[in-house]
C-alpha cells in the first residue's frame, strides 16, 4: 500500500482504464477520469478498491476547473484521452478535422495539466505521463521501425497532434525539472481499442501498453524526464 493518488484521464474503457486498475492495484488511489458520468461509475466498479469517478470532460473548461477542485493533492497525472478522428492523409483532411484532434490530444492536455499543477506541486514525487503514438515519431515515419508501416501517410491529424504531445513533454519536462517532476511520454504501439478499426483488428493487449506507463507513473527520482519511451520500457526516437 501507498499514499499515493492518481489521475488518469479518458480512464472509463480501453488503455486507461487498465491503467486505473494497475494504479489502484500498487495501492494508489486513483481518480477514473470520464466524460459520462456513468461509464465512469461502471468503471470504477469493475476496477475495485482504490477507484474514485471524477467527471472530466478535458476539451470543457468548466468541467476541467470542477474537477481539479475536487483533487487536493496529486502524486500522477496521466493524460490518456485521446482521439482519432479520421485516417486521411493530409492533402485530404480539412481543418476541422485538425481541429477537433487537436482539442483532446494537445489543448486537453494543456488545460488538465496546467489545472492540476497546484495539488501536482503538493507531492513529493509528481509525475506527468502523456499517452503519445509511435506513429508520432518523424523519424519512424521515414525509417523502419517496430510498431507501424514505414511511409504511411494516413492519420495525419492524429499523427501531428501527438507528435505535438511530444513537444510539450518535453517543455514541460524542462519547465518542472526543478520542482522534482519527471513528465514522459509513452508509446503504447497498436491495440485493440476502439481509437481506430484498425487498432482493434490488431488485437494488442492494452494491459501490456498499460503496464509501460504504470512504471513511468512509478519512476523513482533518478528516473528519466522528457523521455519518449515505449511500453517495454525501450527509447522512441523523437
Amino acid at each position: 500500500m501507498n499514499d499515493r493518488t492518481a489521475l488518469v484521464t479518458g480512464a472509463n474503457k480501453g488503455i486507461g482504464k487498465h491503467i486505473a486498475r494497475l494504479l489502484a492495484a500498487e495501492g494508489c488511489t486513483v481518480y477514473v477520469g470520464s466524460r459520462d458520468p456513468e461509464r465512469g461509475r461502471r468503471a470504477v466498479e469493475e476496477i475495485g478498491a482504490g477507484a474514485r469517478p471524477l467527471v472530466l470532460d478535458v476539451t470543457d473548461p468548466a468541467s476541467v476547473a470542477a474537477a481539479a477542485a475536487r483533487v487536493e493533492r496529486l502524486d500522477i497525472l496521466v493524460n490518456n484521452a485521446g482521439i482519432n478522428v479520421s485516417p486521411a492523409p493530409p492533402a485530404e483532411s480539412g481543418p476541422e478535422e485538425f481541429r477537433r484532434t487537436y482539442e483532446t490530444n494537445v489543448f486537453g492536455v494543456v488545460s488538465v495539466t496546467n489545472a492540476f499543477l497546484p495539488a501536482l506541486r503538493r507531492s513529493p514525487s509528481p509525475r506527468i505521463v502523456n499517452v503519445s503514438s509511435g506513429t508520432a515519431s518523424l523519424t519512424w515515419s521515414t525509417s523502419p521501425n517496430p510498431q507501424f508501416l514505414t511511409g504511411s501517410d494516413g492519420a495525419a491529424a492524429y499523427r501531428s497532434s501527438k507528435a505535438a504531445l511530444n513537444a510539450l513533454t518535453v517543455l514541460y519536462a524542462l519547465t518542472l525539472a526543478e520542482e522534482g517532476f519527471k513528465v514522459n511520454a509513452l508509446a503504447p504501439g497498436a491495440r485493440a481499442t476502439d481509437l481506430t478499426p484498425r487498432a482493434a483488428e490488431l488485437g494488442g493487449d492494452p494491459a501490456e501498453a498499460a503496464e509501460g506507463a504504470v512504471r513511468l507513473a512509478l519512476l523513482p527520482d533518478d528516473g528519466p524526464n522528457g523521455a519518449f519511451l515505449s511500453w517495454d520500457g525501450t527509447p522512441v526516437p523523437w
